[in-house]
Formats: structure tokens, C-alpha cells, sequence
């Protein structure tokens, strides 16, 4: 059997980043201890997401969840250094690609102006085989790339802010990777901010479900590729 191809690191000469994702919970399963490192680093990070999440919780009816949801995702942020959080309304579940996203979407990054924007996988699996990704996943990470260059040019949703260019997008978890970045020393901050979705984590009825126990699984894999104990992979787009 061939041992995969080891990981390369992603570059950190970069300031600022704005995370686009569609769901609270969606960057606490794979790349807050990365976001965790940036900002103990000095560099300033912003979260986009699409939904509240109110959808997502079979137990708890959405105008309830929706507010629950919001307040997990704005303190699993603040335990990884991250100050601002928005949610942009659309509708949990049935996010659809197209022309309105992708202008919902170039409007936050002209606003936030950064030079990395980081997303989730959107292919069409999570291994690249047989463990399905979801609509709202991939319709986000496709809309935020296309945004990316939306973004960057003036005639593009003139009158949503003035031109941004990025230099790269990120898609946390993609199973075409191949970068990713040294998380051990963050790691602990990893997963206490998707210990902080306890709520949703509850609703899922997973009774076996370990924070530590998850993401240590995909963090050692990746850092076994990268040459350190614990790292998360992402899958690299230059705009």
C-alpha cells in the first residue's frame, strides 16, 4: 500500500482572514485550532456565517433554535480569539447556490477586506468516496470561491462596497488537500470551542459522541502527513 503524499504547510505571511461557512458548529469540526493559532499569532480573523443554524436541531423548533444556536457559535469564537461573528439570514438547509450568493457573500469580504478567506470542503465527499457531504456545504464553498473573484472585480455588485482582491481561499477539510498547518499547540482550544456547541452536539443524539476523541482522529492523521503531532488540512485555491 502507498503511504499518502505528506502534507505541505500553508503559508502565514498573511494579517487578516474572514472564515465563510455555512453553519455554527462548521469550523469547530475541523478548523478552529488552525483559527486558534492564527490569532494567538496577532492575526485578525472574522466569521461569516450563512445560517443560524435553526434548522439544525430535530427537538428545538427553529425561532428557538436559531438565537441558542448563535450564542454557542459566538462563544466557541471568543475561546479561539475570535471577536466577530455575523450571520447573514439564510435559510438553514436549503441554501442555494447562484447570483444571490455569491453577491451576499462578495458584500462580506469587500467589507471585511481580507487577504485569506477560509471555507469549508465542498466536494462532494468528505473522503473522497463514500462519506457524502451536504447541499449547504457545498453550495457555500462553491459560492465563496466564486465571490472571491467577484469580489475583485469593479463591475461585479458595483454597489456592494468597493473592490477587494484575496490572494487565496481555504476549504478546511477537503479530501484533495494538500496543505495543512501545525495545530498541537492549539489543539485543547479546538476542541473546547466544539465542546461549546453543546446544544446541537446533544440534539444530534450522538450518546458516544467525544469532542477530544473526534478531533484528535483527523488532527494525528494529518499531522502525521505534515511531520507533527496534531494538524488541520485544507485544501488550497489562489485567486
Amino acid at each position: 500500500m502507498t503511504a499518502p503524499e505528506p502534507f505541505e504547510p500553508l503559508t502565514e505571511d498573511w494579517t487578516k482572514a474572514l472564515a465563510v461557512v455555512a453553519h455554527p458548529d462548521d469550523l469547530e469540526f475541523g478548523a478552529a485550532a488552525a483559527i486558534a493559532r492564527w490569532t494567538a499569532q496577532g492575526k485578525e480573523i472574522a466569521y461569516c456565517l450563512l445560517t443560524s443554524g435553526e434548522a439544525g436541531i430535530d427537538g428545538i423548533a427553529p425561532a428557538e433554535c436559531g438565537p441558542l444556536r448563535e450564542a454557542e457559535q459566538i462563544e466557541s469564537a471568543r475561546i479561539v480569539g475570535v471577536d466577530t461573528v455575523e450571520f447573514l439570514g439564510q435559510p438553514d438547509g436549503t441554501i442555494e447556490y447562484g447570483v444571490p450568493l455569491r453577491r451576499l457573500i462578495a458584500g462580506a469580504i469587500r467589507r471585511h477586506r481580507p487577504e485569506i478567506v477560509i471555507t469549508n470542503n465542498f466536494r462532494d465527499t468528505w473522503d473522497g468516496d463514500v462519506m457524502l457531504n451536504m447541499a449547504d456545504h457545498i453550495n457555500t464553498g462553491r459560492a465563496t470561491l466564486d465571490a472571491a473573484r467577484d469580489a475583485a472585480n469593479r463591475w461585479i455588485f458595483p454597489e456592494d462596497g468597493e473592490r477587494w482582491s484575496v490572494q487565496q481561499v481555504w476549504a478546511c477539510g477537503s479530501p484533495t488537500g494538500r496543505h495543512a498547518i501545525d495545530t498541537t499547540d492549539t489543539f485543547e482550544l479546538g476542541v473546547d470551542s466544539l465542546k461549546a456547541h453543546k446544544a446541537y452536539i446533544d440534539g444530534l443524539n450522538w450518546p458516544h459522541f467525544d469532542a477530544r476523541e473526534f478531533l484528535e482522529g483527523i488532527s494525528r492523521a494529518t499531522g502525521s502527513r505534515l511531520g507533527t503531532t496534531f494538524a488541520a488540512p485544507f485544501e488550497v485555491f489562489t485567486v
